[in-house]
């Protein structure tokens, strides 16, 4: 419908518009068979035309389906990525939805792990749990970590018996140890004593029977994270409310080879059995050392 001021087209109607003082030219239909099937045939060509642009651009992107699995991902874009089964680093940070961050290192049979604000290493055990899940422990027997089989890790943490979840922030450094001089080993068990003496308030000494032969770098360095760890001990068991009578049980620590680690204390002595050739699994935890002053009469 045309709406003008002007003069009426031909073969068109004309009605007054009300009170408008306009004229109304309602245009009539074609009647021309001709013209019909003219109009036609450009709109099929048209739409044909388009067909064939589709066709072709379908065409160029051939390899782009088989790589995002569909036509529909060519023609809209395609579907993001799906990284859910990479499997995360041999050695990765995580932090937990409360905010504790960790190191695992899953790099060699025996994992690893260390907590972003602590000073010792954790070796863990694997044991098989419900569900394909495996649960990981400490030295003394407590859980640290599930992994389910889809790769997904809850952290036991303080105060959640139930787990709480973590996610993967990127990797990182490896927790093996590095090889360490005579000298270093001798440095590290002075700044342990040093450490364990002030938690203590009273002197710690801290001492090795490891004969020359014994003393190669790799040993070194097992002897030398123990020192430490047990340093950690002390610095853990000060902050209990019994620590006067359990740091009053012993006042050397005593670091010596053997097959298999152990803690136990004997005539006023702290006695650390290291296996230097297991690496840190040779050595016992802080809370294996602390069960040790526990145990101790």
């Amino acid at each position: 419908m045309v709406i003008s001021p002007g003069a009426t087209p031909a073969g068109a109607r004309t009605q007054q518009g009300a009170g408008r003082g306009l004229d109304v030219h309602v245009l009539k239909p074609p009647q021309s068979r001709v013209i019909c099937q003219g109009m036609l045939a450009r709109c099929s060509a048209r739409l044909a035309f388009a067909v064939v642009c589709l066709a072709l651009a379908c065409s160029t992107q051939a390899g782009a389906v088989t790589a995002q699995g569909s036509l529909g991902d060519v023609i809209f874009g395609g579907a993001p990525e799906d990284d859910r089964g990479t499997p995360p680093p041999p050695v990765a940070r995580y932090v937990s939805d409360e905010g504790e961050s960790f190191v695992l290192d899953r790099s060699a049979p025996t994992p690893l792990l260390k907590f972003e604000e602590s000073q010792e290493v954790l070796v863990l055990s694997p044991s098989p749990a419900a569900r394909g899940d495996i649960i990981y422990r400490d030295d003394v027997g407590e859980p640290v970590l599930r992994a389910t089989k889809l790769g997904g890790l809850t952290l036991f943490a303080r105060g959640r018996p139930g787990g709480a979840p973590v996610a993967l922030t990127g990797q990182a450094s490896s927790l093996r140890l590095q090889a360490l001089s005579a000298s270093a080993l001798g440095l590290k068990f002075l700044q342990a004593s040093v450490r364990a003496s002030r938690a203590a308030r009273r002197l710690i000494v801290f001492d090795a029977q490891l004969g020359a032969q014994e003393m190669t770098p790799d040993a070194a360095a097992v002897f030398g994270d123990a020192a430490s760890v047990a340093a950690e001990a002390v610095v853990r068991i000060a902050r209990r409310a019994d620590s006067s009578a359990l740091l009053h049980r012993f006042g050397r620590i005593l670091f010596q080879p053997g097959p298999k680690s152990s803690a136990s204390i004997a005539h006023g002595v702290m006695n650390l059995t290291l296996a230097p050739s297991q690496g840190l699994a040779g050595r016992p935890s802080s809370a294996r050392i602390m069960e040790a002053a526990e145990a101790a009469r």
